[in-house]
C-alpha cells in the first residue's frame, strides 16, 4: 500500500471503493457477522429491486433523500432517519433528489458476500 500511495496517489485512497452506474459504495469495515459501507448513490438513479438470505440491513440516511421500497411499502427517508431490511425482504433504494444520496449500511449476517444477491 505505501508504494501505491507514494507512487499512483488517488488508487490508495480508492481502493475500497466499488463503482456502479448508480454511483459507488465504499467498504469502510466489517468483521466476521457485520460490514458497514458508506453509500452514495446518484441524482434521479436506484439500485436494483433485490433481497439477500442471508443478511438483513440497517440504512442510515446522512445527505440527501432516500424513497425506500421495503417489501409492499415505500417511503422516504431524509436527512438523520433510519430503517430496517429484515433478511428476505424485497427491497430497492432510490435518489428522487437533485443532490447525491448518502447512506451508511449495516449489513449483519452469517454470510455477507456480494453473491447474495437476489
Amino acid at each position: 500500500m505505501g508504494r501505491i500511495k507514494s507512487e499512483r496517489g488517488t488508487e490508495a485512497a480508492d481502493y475500497r471503493k466499488m463503482h456502479r452506474p448508480w454511483g459507488y459504495y465504499d467498504s469502510i469495515d466489517h468483521g466476521e457477522r457485520f460490514q458497514v459501507k458508506r453509500i452514495v448513490v446518484k441524482p434521479s438513479a436506484r439500485l436494483s429491486l433485490q433481497m439477500h438470505h442471508h443478511r438483513a440491513e440497517h440504512w442510515i440516511v446522512v445527505k440527501g433523500t432516500a424513497l425506500v421500497t421495503r417489501g409492499t411499502e415505500t417511503f422516504i427517508l431524509a436527512e438523520n432517519e433510519s430503517t430496517y431490511i429484515p433478511i428476505g425482504v424485497q427491497h430497492r433504494l432510490e435518489n428522487p433528489g437533485k443532490m447525491p444520496l448518502e447512506i451508511i449500511e449495516v449489513q449483519s449476517g452469517t454470510y455477507l458476500g456480494e453473491d447474495d444477491i437476489v
